[in-house]
């Protein structure tokens, strides 16, 4: 695999900066030498960041849900710095609860801030990243981006359409000389499974399943394997080099978890190929 190295600064744009991953991926952009947008929904929370580093990073509001705000955000970023390298859609939440006893605006806003607002983000960036010729949009997914998570069924349906678009736009906007990686990070310890996200175990009848779920999550958090410093070091090391991937897994528990289901998925598929291949039209 060609790993070679880019060493120009670059100008980031990170949604959700203040806690999580994106506070760390932040700070280690920051502490590299980059440019920084931060965008928050109150920027107010990331004015240590500036305190800190005064003019070489920039507080943003962004609610990802509109799309003018999005907009908005990018052209701060054009104006403040010039140019936009890399765009980092980290913003998102996941609530625990049973399909049935979530209600859809609930569903709605989960898929509003996971799926759109990853659309409306990479769309504002889009225009300029072409006419640059250059950038690296990282969407960040999930493990649950690949795997069917028990409770998690909003957020599962948002990534797993972040992971779809995706795709896509790598194969329209790679000859344009615009990069694409999803980020599929597993259990870090950041407040995503505290603070960030609410956990129902819903009716007595999903126990065994979603009630489960909440039980491990709750006891889970805090004791995550994963460490926010050395994923956002990862993240860096991808956009310093001229081939990134398509998929960058975080994770020993996400690469365990991602690994076994797709083996799994590749031998079930492969017990029902005959079925599968017989809806053909017969030949001759």
């Amino acid at each position: 695999m060609t790993d070679t190295k880019i060493s120009a600064t670059k100008v980031w744009l990170i949604t959700g900066s203040t806690r999580g991953l994106g506070r760390a991926l932040g700070e280690a952009v920051l502490a590299a030498g980059h440019r920084l947008v931060a965008t928050a929904r109150d920027p107010g929370q990331l004015k240590d960041l500036v305190a800190r580093y005064r003019d070489q990073v920039r507080a943003v509001a962004l609610d990802v849900t509109s799309e003018q705000a999005a907009a908005s955000a990018v052209a701060e970023a054009i104006k403040a710095f010039g140019r936009l390298d890399v765009v980092a859609n980290n913003a998102g939440y996941g609530d625990v609860c049973p399909i049935e006893d979530m209600s859809m605006a609930e569903f709605r806003a989960q898929i509003e801030t996971n799926l759109f607002g990853v659309i409306h983000v990479t769309k504002a960036a889009l225009p300029f990243m072409r006419e640059q010729g250059s950038g690296h949009i990282l969407q960040f997914s999930s493990v649950g981006g690949r795997i069917g998570p028990v409770g998690r069924a909003a957020y599962a349906a948002a990534k797993w359409g972040v992971e779809g678009f995706s795709e896509v736009l790598s194969k329209e906007v790679g000859p344009l000389g615009v990069k694409v990686t999803i980020i599929e990070p597993g259990g870090f310890r950041t407040d995503f499974a505290g603070s960030s996200t609410a956990i129902r175990e819903g009716r007595p009848e999903y126990d065994a399943t979603v009630g489960k779920t909440a039980r491990f999550q709750r006891d889970f958090n805090g004791k995550q394997p994963g460490d926010p410093g050395k994923a956002a070091a990862a993240v860096l090391h991808i956009t310093s080099i001229d081939n990134p991937p398509l998929r960058l897994i975080l994770g020993s528990d996400a690469f365990q978890a991602i690994e076994q289901n797709d083996l799994a998925k590749l031998n079930f598929d492969r017990q029902w190929k005959e079925l599968s291949i017989s809806t053909d039209f017969a030949l001759g």
